[in-house]
Protein backbone atom coordinates (compact mmCIF):
# COMPACT_ATOMS: atom_id res chain seq x y z
CA UNK A 1 0.00 0.00 0.00
CA UNK A 2 2.84 2.49 0.65
CA UNK A 3 4.86 1.84 -2.13
CA UNK A 4 8.31 2.70 -0.27
CA UNK A 5 11.17 1.77 -2.17
CA UNK A 6 13.52 0.78 0.36
CA UNK A 7 12.05 -0.99 3.68
CA UNK A 8 13.22 -0.76 6.78
CA UNK A 9 15.35 -3.84 8.73
CA UNK A 10 13.47 -4.87 10.80
CA UNK A 11 16.83 -5.22 13.32
CA UNK A 12 16.04 -1.43 13.66
CA UNK A 13 13.89 -1.96 16.06
CA UNK A 14 16.56 -3.82 18.02
CA UNK A 15 18.28 -0.36 18.18
CA UNK A 16 15.49 1.56 19.37
CA UNK A 17 13.92 -1.43 21.60
CA UNK A 18 17.28 -0.67 23.88
CA UNK A 19 17.01 2.95 23.96
CA UNK A 20 13.65 3.04 24.82
CA UNK A 21 13.70 6.59 26.60
CA UNK A 22 15.17 7.82 23.66
CA UNK A 23 12.66 6.20 21.02
CA UNK A 24 9.52 7.41 22.98
CA UNK A 25 11.16 10.89 23.00
CA UNK A 26 11.85 10.93 19.62
CA UNK A 27 8.57 10.03 19.11
CA UNK A 28 6.46 12.27 21.34
CA UNK A 29 8.56 14.98 19.38
CA UNK A 30 7.32 13.34 16.33
CA UNK A 31 3.39 13.81 16.94
CA UNK A 32 3.96 17.17 18.18
CA UNK A 33 5.21 18.33 14.51
CA UNK A 34 2.99 16.21 12.70
CA UNK A 35 0.48 18.38 15.28
CA UNK A 36 2.34 21.68 14.50
CA UNK A 37 2.70 20.87 10.59
CA UNK A 38 -1.60 20.72 10.80
CA UNK A 39 -1.90 24.29 12.26
CA UNK A 40 0.86 25.81 9.89
CA UNK A 41 -1.48 24.18 6.73
CA UNK A 42 -4.43 26.22 8.58
CA UNK A 43 -2.64 29.12 8.78
CA UNK A 44 -1.30 29.01 5.15
CA UNK A 45 -3.83 28.01 3.48
CA UNK A 46 -7.24 28.82 5.47
CA UNK A 47 -9.33 29.52 2.23
CA UNK A 48 -9.47 26.00 2.31
CA UNK A 49 -12.76 24.76 3.70
CA UNK A 50 -12.26 21.17 4.03
CA UNK A 51 -8.32 21.00 4.34
CA UNK A 52 -8.86 23.45 7.47
CA UNK A 53 -11.13 21.22 8.70
CA UNK A 54 -9.07 18.15 7.89
CA UNK A 55 -6.39 19.63 10.09
CA UNK A 56 -7.68 20.80 12.90
CA UNK A 57 -8.63 16.92 13.75
CA UNK A 58 -5.77 15.82 12.71
CA UNK A 59 -3.74 18.29 14.95
CA UNK A 60 -5.54 17.10 17.81
CA UNK A 61 -5.17 13.16 17.46
CA UNK A 62 -1.69 14.37 17.25
CA UNK A 63 -1.46 15.67 20.26
CA UNK A 64 -3.50 12.57 21.59
CA UNK A 65 -0.77 10.74 20.39
CA UNK A 66 1.80 12.63 21.86
CA UNK A 67 0.14 13.02 25.36
CA UNK A 68 -0.48 8.72 24.86
CA UNK A 69 3.23 8.50 24.33
CA UNK A 70 4.35 10.66 27.49
CA UNK A 71 2.01 8.86 29.42
CA UNK A 72 4.37 5.34 28.11
CA UNK A 73 7.30 7.65 28.98
CA UNK A 74 6.11 7.91 32.64
CA UNK A 75 4.62 4.92 33.52
CA UNK A 76 8.57 3.27 32.39
CA UNK A 77 9.57 5.53 34.69
CA UNK A 78 11.49 7.54 32.26
CA UNK A 79 12.17 10.96 30.97
CA UNK A 80 11.15 13.22 27.96
CA UNK A 81 14.12 14.99 26.99
CA UNK A 82 14.75 17.66 24.40
CA UNK A 83 13.89 17.74 21.55
CA UNK A 84 15.20 16.24 18.53
CA UNK A 85 16.78 17.36 15.31
CA UNK A 86 15.12 15.26 12.85
CA UNK A 87 17.72 15.01 9.97
CA UNK A 88 15.30 12.77 7.97
CA UNK A 89 12.82 15.20 7.83
CA UNK A 90 15.24 18.30 7.24
CA UNK A 91 16.65 16.09 4.19
CA UNK A 92 13.35 15.45 2.53
CA UNK A 93 12.20 19.32 3.11
CA UNK A 94 14.65 20.03 1.11
CA UNK A 95 13.42 18.44 -1.98
CA UNK A 96 10.81 20.80 -1.79
CA UNK A 97 12.93 23.88 -1.89
CA UNK A 98 12.79 25.45 -5.71
CA UNK A 99 11.79 29.46 -5.48
CA UNK A 100 9.27 30.67 -7.50
CA UNK A 101 6.75 27.65 -7.46
CA UNK A 102 2.92 29.23 -7.10
CA UNK A 103 0.93 28.97 -4.05
CA UNK A 104 -0.90 26.36 -5.53
CA UNK A 105 2.49 24.27 -6.17
CA UNK A 106 3.34 25.35 -3.01
CA UNK A 107 0.07 23.62 -1.32
CA UNK A 108 0.67 20.11 -2.91
CA UNK A 109 4.26 20.06 -2.03
CA UNK A 110 3.33 20.18 1.92
CA UNK A 111 0.80 17.74 1.23
CA UNK A 112 3.12 15.59 -0.60
CA UNK A 113 5.78 16.10 1.64
CA UNK A 114 3.22 15.27 4.79
CA UNK A 115 1.87 12.18 3.14
CA UNK A 116 5.70 11.25 2.69
CA UNK A 117 6.33 11.41 6.45
CA UNK A 118 3.04 9.67 7.66
CA UNK A 119 3.87 6.92 4.80
CA UNK A 120 7.38 6.40 6.62
CA UNK A 121 6.49 6.50 9.96
CA UNK A 122 3.56 3.78 9.27
CA UNK A 123 6.75 1.58 7.86
CA UNK A 124 8.41 2.41 10.71
CA UNK A 125 5.14 1.40 13.30
CA UNK A 126 4.66 -1.74 11.72
CA UNK A 127 8.47 -2.56 11.96
CA UNK A 128 8.31 -1.71 15.85
CA UNK A 129 5.05 -3.14 16.20
CA UNK A 130 6.08 -6.63 14.95
CA UNK A 131 9.77 -6.89 16.33
CA UNK A 132 9.67 -5.71 20.27
CA UNK A 133 9.32 -7.64 22.85
CA UNK A 134 7.32 -4.96 24.81
CA UNK A 135 3.47 -6.52 24.50
CA UNK A 136 1.75 -3.65 25.13
CA UNK A 137 4.34 -0.84 23.03
CA UNK A 138 3.71 -3.56 20.22
CA UNK A 139 0.05 -2.97 20.38
CA UNK A 140 0.17 0.62 20.76
CA UNK A 141 2.40 0.74 17.49
CA UNK A 142 0.29 -1.65 15.77
CA UNK A 143 -2.51 0.92 16.52
CA UNK A 144 -0.56 3.79 15.56
CA UNK A 145 -0.18 2.09 12.39
CA UNK A 146 -3.56 2.02 11.12
CA UNK A 147 -3.81 5.59 12.31
CA UNK A 148 -0.67 7.08 10.28
CA UNK A 149 -1.62 4.54 6.91
CA UNK A 150 -5.08 7.21 6.66
CA UNK A 151 -3.03 10.07 7.40
CA UNK A 152 -0.73 9.47 4.36
CA UNK A 153 -4.30 8.57 2.41
CA UNK A 154 -5.35 11.53 3.30
CA UNK A 155 -2.57 13.91 2.27
CA UNK A 156 -2.62 12.11 -0.81
CA UNK A 157 -6.62 12.18 -1.74
CA UNK A 158 -6.51 15.97 -0.27
CA UNK A 159 -3.20 16.57 -3.06
CA UNK A 160 -5.23 14.86 -5.66
CA UNK A 161 -8.21 17.06 -4.77
CA UNK A 162 -6.72 20.32 -5.38
CA UNK A 163 -4.42 19.00 -8.42
CA UNK A 164 -5.01 16.92 -11.41
CA UNK A 165 -4.32 13.20 -10.04
CA UNK A 166 -2.17 12.12 -12.34
CA UNK A 167 0.38 15.11 -11.74
CA UNK A 168 0.47 14.22 -8.10
CA UNK A 169 1.05 10.53 -9.01
CA UNK A 170 4.16 11.74 -11.58
CA UNK A 171 5.15 13.87 -8.63
CA UNK A 172 4.47 11.42 -5.64
CA UNK A 173 6.39 8.29 -7.67
CA UNK A 174 9.41 11.24 -7.93
CA UNK A 175 9.68 11.96 -4.38
CA UNK A 176 9.25 7.92 -3.53
CA UNK A 177 12.48 7.48 -5.49
CA UNK A 178 14.34 10.31 -3.61
CA UNK A 179 13.09 9.48 -0.25
CA UNK A 180 14.70 5.69 -1.13
CA UNK A 181 18.17 7.66 -1.54
CA UNK A 182 17.51 9.49 1.58
CA UNK A 183 16.31 6.80 3.96
CA UNK A 184 19.29 4.67 2.66
CA UNK A 185 21.62 6.68 5.21
CA UNK A 186 19.42 6.22 8.28
CA UNK A 187 17.99 3.21 10.08
CA UNK A 188 21.21 3.01 12.96
CA UNK A 189 19.72 4.75 15.85
CA UNK A 190 17.12 4.94 18.28
CA UNK A 191 14.83 7.17 16.54
CA UNK A 192 11.37 7.06 14.22
CA UNK A 193 13.22 7.77 10.99
CA UNK A 194 16.66 7.06 12.70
Amino acid sequence: MLKLRLPTDPRWANIAEKDLEEILTDHAYCEQKAASSAISLIVQFPEYPDLVEKMAELAQEEMDHFKRVHEFIQKRGLELGRERKDEYVNQLAQYFKVPGKSRQEQLIDKLLFCAMIEARSCERFRVLSENIADEELSAFYYELMKSEAGHYSMFLLLAKQYENPDLVDEKWNALLDHESVIIAQFGKKAGIHG
